[in-house]
């Protein structure tokens, strides 16, 4: 059987199974389901976001545009099919 076939047959399941059948369902798999977390909601992430724009504005870290990095990768790649043997 596939995998797409055991998901509909598990949630065709789950859509008619009662209360007690779900809660058991839920107590068996629930140390292993990853927590969905918006990336906003992400005390560290955040944090280490606005530590990198605050760098950026205090002039410590250089940052680039999407121009100016593709134009860089424009140039690198020329420069590399320049090179002998490519």
């Amino acid at each position: 059987m596939t995998t797409t076939a055991i998901r509909q047959r598990l949630y065709d399941y789950i859509r008619v199974a009662d209360d007690k059948k779900i809660k058991a369902i839920y107590t068996l798999l629930e140390d292993q389901m990853v927590p969905s977390i918006h990336w906003s909601e992400d005390e560290d992430f955040v944090a280490e976001l606005d530590e990198r724009v605050r760098r950026y504005e205090a002039g410590i870290d250089p940052a680039f545009s999407i121009e100016e990095a593709k134009s860089s990768l424009n140039e690198m790649k020329k420069d590399y099919l320049k090179t002998p043997g490519k």
